[in-house]
């Protein structure tokens, strides 16, 4: 079985493609962020498509290719070829099994993974190193992704063990928790930062590959018993916010008694070079003026009594 193809099963390890130091956003205080690999969604605006698969993957920078022509000679599956056109070598994803030979005569950097497995003993040794840091500011560790509970046992176990270390842990999720060991972890985290897409369960399915029935169950139970929630928005003009919805989903959010905040976030671009670096296509344009969109759902959203913050 290929590491393409192989689901990672070893509790005791996790698969990360991304640690931020220092971060004043995804929670309260200054925090770490670690973004583990696996989603059950595909959001077409997904700005960290790096975080969707659940093995580690080829990441490709072609600038940084200097078209020595060793990667081709170890490939054992002829997925990497030379482009004449850009004198730079190209890759097959099709047939690229992620097997990482060609990463190890890569003296550019040009060659890379997306996503690298530590122990849950290795990921605190990292995010201890910052905690005089959460102890002054009131911050912690936010575990996001992809999506963490997609890595349920491991989520959890690095989870009680910063709490075991009274270090505040938030869970950055999109919800979608069907199973008993992934509602735990949403259960127990300390502060939720909540996913909502989309109340419409025809626009929530075809903008992100799955209903949102479970979402909303989910947050309704979460509410219910109390949990610290930070409702996150993404801003995607047409799909995820318009003028007609915009009292609908306040309406809906100023009953959630355990809301906290609504963070509103912008739609953009940055994550574009990543689909590049994947070998995929970025799909998803839009002309509509965001930053007018973004502060107009806001107005709207503090005239129904929510705590709304630009960003987050």
């Amino acid at each position: 079985m290929t590491e393409k193809n192989k689901h990672n099963t070893d509790n005791e390890k996790g698969l990360v493609f991304h640690i931020i130091h220092g971060s004043f956003v995804d929670g309260y205080g200054i925090r770490t962020t670690v973004f583990l690999k696996g989603c059950p969604l595909r959001c077409a605006w997904c700005c960290n498509p790096e975080g969707q698969a659940s093995y580690p993957e080829l990441k490709y920078t072609i600038k940084d290719c200097n078209n020595c022509g060793r990667c081709i000679d170890v490939c054992p599956k002829n997925a990497i070829k030379v482009n004449p056109l850009l004198e730079k070598v190209q890759i097959d994803r099709k047939l690229c099994d992620n097997c990482g030979a060609c990463i190890g005569v890569c003296y550019t950097g040009s060659l890379q993974y997306f996503g690298t497995y530590y122990t849950v003993d290795e990921l605190f040794d990292i995010i201890k190193k910052d905690e005089q840091y959460y102890r002054s500011s009131g911050g912690g560790v936010t575990i996001g992704g992809g999506e963490p509970t997609f890595q349920p046992d491991f989520t959890y176990a690095f989870m009680k063990k910063c709490q075991e270390n009274y270090i505040h842990v938030a869970v950055d999720t999109c919800g979608y928790a069907t199973t008993e060991e992934q509602f735990r972890i949403l259960a127990e985290a300390n502060l939720l930062l909540y996913d909502l897409k989309s109340l419409d369960p025809n626009a929530h399915t075809k903008n992100t590959g799955v209903s949102n029935e479970i979402i909303l169950s989910n947050l309704k139970m979460l509410n219910g018993m109390g949990k610290s929630i930070i409702i996150r928005i993404p801003v995607i003009p047409r799909l995820t916010v318009t003028n007609e919805n915009m009292e609908i989903i306040a309406a809906f959010l100023s009953r959630l008694k355990s809301l906290e905040r609504v963070d509103l976030l912008a739609y953009h671009t940055y994550g574009t070079i990543k689909y590049e670096q994947l070998g995929r296509k970025y799909k998803l344009s839009t002309q509509a003026n965001i930053q007018e969109l973004t502060e107009k759902t806001k107005r709207i959203f503090e005239r129904y009594g929510l705590n709304v913050q630009l960003g987050g």
